[in-house]
């Protein structure tokens, strides 16, 4: 967290300095005048951002960037790359140590979403390729297909239309002329 503080005192009008914490602005208006004037300050949280390459104790890893909390706790914050021993592998944005943002998730079976990810789950426009080859197209609500898509199945013929999870009334099959 940093600081930016305006400091008035005897000796000089108004000045705005930058430090790292409250307690240094408070320390060096003291150091300016045993009585400042007025001593006002906004504190912004800029984390600061780490690149780290990190082993868990179950043998996931993470390489990409982190922020630490203000407990002290590093989070996956920004791009990054987490590989599990099964071989599954997400690569992507990262927001407050969850999937967030744009990404790619590569499952052990073949399975492939590429797409927009909220809080590790599937979530606004986005391609599950199956392992098969079948593939969906189309938008995602909380891990589930819902509103307009595009299936294409493993034949290569394209289903259009709304889905809603495991349904889809009223599909139409684009044709190729």
């Amino acid at each position: 967290e940093r600081c930016l503080v305006s400091l008035a005192t005897e000796s000089h009008r108004r000045r705005v300095l930058r430090f790292r914490s409250l307690q240094d602005a408070e320390l060096a208006a003291q150091g300016e005048s045993q009585t400042p004037e007025s001593l006002s300050s906004t504190c912004v949280s800029t984390p600061e951002v780490f690149k780290i390459n990190f082993v868990f104790p179950n043998g996931d890893k993470y390489d990409g960037d982190c922020t630490r909390t203000s407990s002290g706790v590093f989070e996956r914050n920004g791009i990054g790359i987490h590989t599990t021993p099964n071989g599954t592998v997400y690569t992507g944005s990262w927001k407050d140590d969850k999937m967030n943002g744009f990404g790619r998730l590569e499952h052990f079976s073949g399975a492939v979403y590429e797409g927009h990810f909220k809080d590790n789950m599937f979530h606004g426009l986005g391609t599950y390729t199956f392992p098969t080859g079948a593939k969906y197209t189309g938008n995602f609500n909380e891990n589930r297909v819902e509103g307009e898509g595009q299936y294409t199945d493993i034949q290569g013929l394209e289903w259009c239309g709304n889905f809603h999870f495991t349904a889809a009334p009223g599909l139409r099959l684009k044709l190729h002329m």
